[in-house]
């Protein structure tokens, strides 16, 4: 069962060792759409046995080749070609997220489209890094360093952005030389299947690249497994823990990129009506789910009432409707229990700070996932409002006594994986910029360049995607000391 507009061959089906075959468990996972409310798609549910199947074939892949092996150019290729089959499939793709998860329409093909750009860029890095270099050496006539690929990787989607966020973990795992097994979201399966399909048809070998979906305990079963050699994880800081705690107990190599509660400074010099505009429509966007999102505003007190009344204005204009209309502004939350999880935060905030507007579904929406956007004014930094995050488009707007005191606040919490200051002075965005301790910072909103590292200080992650850096952690180096420059180097 899938919708017709997302052509999936094999949707009850997991792709294994370059074949499509029954999961051994026989059940299948049911997509449900935030929108209705209603069963939108089934696909075949990946059970422990499964897991370990594809390890099996990856292992076989990496250990037999001839994927690490082939050079860097030859490799980079073929993920090029992958990527053209892509391109063929945006329209699905865009499609694909707006039914799983309410991704506006009016966006999704701006998001798809990026996605696959960044998933081309990554697959240049094939011919520009080098791969093997020579060092000089005090010890040796020849040193070299070659970077050679980690072995067989474990990649774990989000369900908020799973095409742009699998896409780039399977072309950096692709380019090092890497064998991978695709794991979505059961939320969202469909953009895997689609990346399965044109690994397939771009002649990528078989048990290079792997799907299984399956829920929690096989999950977990797979990160277990000894012979993966790496796991590439996106999603919630809990999650992240439990994935890291796994790896260290067998040393195996981890990317994990978690949560946030990014803070926006504003400073004085900045007009209140632009930072309500900034603000009051940066919440709103993927409804909130976005790790990154700028879910804390730190303002001087004295201008703190004058924001709060034209955020509020602002978010009272935001248009609510189904992610299909054009013209919404705001769709639904993914799934019952993220709305159930924003109303618990509600409530919670109720009984420590102000709330200015919203906190309630819309009266006008009779079903789906949806709620109004969400200020609360007065927020004690130490709250839990302002300390965990919730993951929807609730802002929490905290009063500073001078900029000193701000970006202390901004720094006191658990998380550092984005930040902004809302300003004029670009010296001053700068200043404030090196002291937040956070993984990225922009001036005048939620700035991101996924082209360029991201990652996160504290909870919010270990080591970094984007940019040659998201290469680098597919890669160990090697020291090699000759005593003689080999004729191939």
């Amino acid at each position: 069962m899938i919708p017709h507009d997302i052509r999936i061959a094999h949707p009850d089906k997991l792709y294994i060792g370059g074949q499509w075959g029954e999961s051994a468990g026989g059940k299948s996972i049911e997509i449900v759409s935030p929108n209705s409310e209603d069963v939108i798609a089934r696909v075949a549910e990946a059970v422990e046995a499964d897991m370990d199947r594809a390890v099996t074939a990856a292992r076989k892949a990496f250990d037999e080749g001839p994927w690490p092996t082939l050079s860097p150019a030859e490799r980079g290729a073929l993920v090029r070609r992958m990527g053209e089959e892509l391109q063929k499939r945006e329209p699905e793709l865009a499609r694909a997220w707006t039914l799983q998860v309410g991704g506006l329409a009016s966006f999704a093909p701006i998001m798809t489209g990026g996605a696959t750009a960044s998933f081309m860029q990554i697959a240049g890095y094939a011919d520009s890094f080098t791969f093997v270099e020579r060092r000089p050496s005090f010890q040796v006539d020849t040193a070299i360093v070659a970077y050679e690929p980690t072995g067989v990787v474990a990649a774990i989607a989000p369900w908020n952005a799973p095409y742009g966020i699998m896409a780039s973990k399977v072309a950096y795992a692709l380019v090092a030389g890497c064998t991978v097994i695709m794991k979505p979201s059961p939320e969202t399966p469909l953009e895997a299947y689609i990346m399965a399909e044109a690994a397939q048809a771009a002649g990528i070998p078989a048990g290079v690249v792997n799907l299984v979906c399956g829920g929690r305990d096989a999950s977990d079963h797979l990160v277990n497994n000894p012979g993966i050699d790496k796991v590439t994880f996106t999603g919630s800081t809990g999650a992240g823990k439990r994935i890291g705690e796994v790896c260290a107990s067998r040393i195996a190599r981890c990317t994990l990129e978690l949560g946030g509660k990014s803070a926006a400074i504003v400073r004085d010099d900045f007009p209140i009506d632009v930072a309500a505009a900034i603000l009051g429509n940066t919440i709103t966007i993927m409804s909130g789910q976005v790790c990154a999102m700028l879910s804390r505003a730190i303002v001087p007190r004295k201008r703190h009432d004058e924001l709060a009344d034209a955020i509020k204005a602002v978010m009272q204009g935001i248009r609510i409707g189904h992610s299909e209309d054009m013209a919404t502004q705001l769709g639904p939350l993914a799934m019952k229990r993220q709305l159930e999880r924003v109303e618990d935060y509600v409530a919670i905030g109720e009984g420590s700070a102000d709330l200015v507007t919203g906190g309630a579904r819309p009266t006008h929406m009779n079903k789906g996932y949806f709620v109004e956007p969400t200020l609360f004014a007065n927020v004690d930094n130490q709250s839990r409002i302002a300390q965990e995050e919730i993951f929807g488009p609730v802002l929490c707007l905290i009063p500073a006594e001078d900029e000193e005191d701000a970006i202390r606040i901004a720094n006191e919490s658990n998380y550092g994986l984005n930040g902004s200051v809302l300003t004029n002075d670009v010296d001053a965005a700068y200043r404030i910029a090196r002291r937040v301790r956070a993984g990225g910072f922009g001036q005048n909103g939620m700035k991101l360049e996924f082209g360029l590292p991201f990652g996160g200080f504290k909870q919010s992650g270990i080591g970094r995607e984007g940019g040659v850096e998201g290469l680098a952690a597919y890669l160990e180096s090697k020291t090699i000391l000759l005593d003689g420059a080999p004729a191939n180097l």
